[in-house]
């Protein structure tokens, strides 16, 4: 199961109903409320004030929750960013963690209409908002992502076209990405993506998997492609630095849960062991 994916097991029910045992992920802002022994509180309510609750569904019969928290973080409790639980709660319940989140910024951008700024209402049959007065039905937000893998050469001497934004830790870089417009095929914002952020071509573009990524509601679809023509030439704003690495001497990579890690690290392992 993908790391930020749903368990195949899970059965999605917004009208869930608490039970004794039920698994409470609560949100202190943006940030996941653990307790002192790093795990989910659980019980037929949250163990302290919240708001904004929602049923997400069961898992192995226990029912899910999301809600934010009303107040100040209790004594025994703890907050982390929802990344920082990777590792501590295990996949199964990250993939919820991250629904959960998404859900409860649903949620939390959705409480009045776009189109007539009347209170929004939970729908009854499905996971939906709904205008009482002039009928708009808005959904969860999924904004979709092309992520492009460029490789160049072959066997031990394959090199993988990096790149690292403003904002990357230190000495990391990482496949492109970026956003897809209305109107775009995934394939047509790969390509658009590629010549905008570095200035190149590429050929031989071919799907590879794809990765919810819930910080806060995307979709990274990503994709594997060949170096084609142009010298690198990195967006001024969006890319600090790009260039070829060979697949003996990668940089700082981004943390092996997400999906340009698995590119990377999947185009490596081909490489090196055709």
């Amino acid at each position: 199961m993908n790391a930020t994916s749903l368990p195949d097991a899970f059965r999605r029910d917004p009208h869930a109903a608490p039970g004794p045992d039920s698994v409470w992920f609560v949100f202190d802002r943006h940030r996941l409320i653990l307790t002192a022994q790093q795990a989910l509180p659980t019980g037929p309510a949250a163990p302290f004030p919240v708001t904004d609750t929602s049923g997400l569904g069961s898992l192995d019969g226990r029912t899910m929750f999301t809600a934010a928290l009303d107040g100040d973080l209790p004594d025994g409790y703890v907050s982390v960013p929802v990344r920082a639980a990777f590792g501590t709660l295990g996949d199964t319940l990250m993939g919820v963690a991250g629904y959960a989140s998404q859900i409860l910024d649903f949620h939390r951008t959705h409480r009045y209409c776009g189109r007539c700024a009347t209170p929004m209402q939970d729908s009854a049959h499905e996971r939906s908002r709904l205008c009482p007065n002039c009928g708009l039905t808005a959904y969860p937000r999924v904004a979709p992502v092309a992520m492009v893998l460029i490789t160049r050469g072959h066997g031990p001497d394959t090199e993988l076209l990096l790149a690292r934004g403003p904002n990357f830790p230190p000495g990391m870089y990482s496949a492109i990405a970026g956003f897809v417009e209305p109107s775009e095929t995934l394939e047509a914002a790969a390509h658009r993506e590629i010549a905008e952020e570095l200035g190149v071509t590429v050929t031989d573009l071919h799907y590879a998997f794809s990765q919810p990524w819930p910080f806060p509601h995307s979709l990274m679809i990503g994709f594997t492609a060949r170096y084609g023509s142009g010298e690198i030439i990195p967006q001024p704003g969006e890319i600090e630095d790009a260039r070829f690495f060979p697949v003996t001497a990668l940089p700082t990579l981004p943390p092996r849960f997400s999906i340009a890690r698995a590119l990377i690290d999947q185009a490596a392992q081909q490489a090196l062991n055709p």
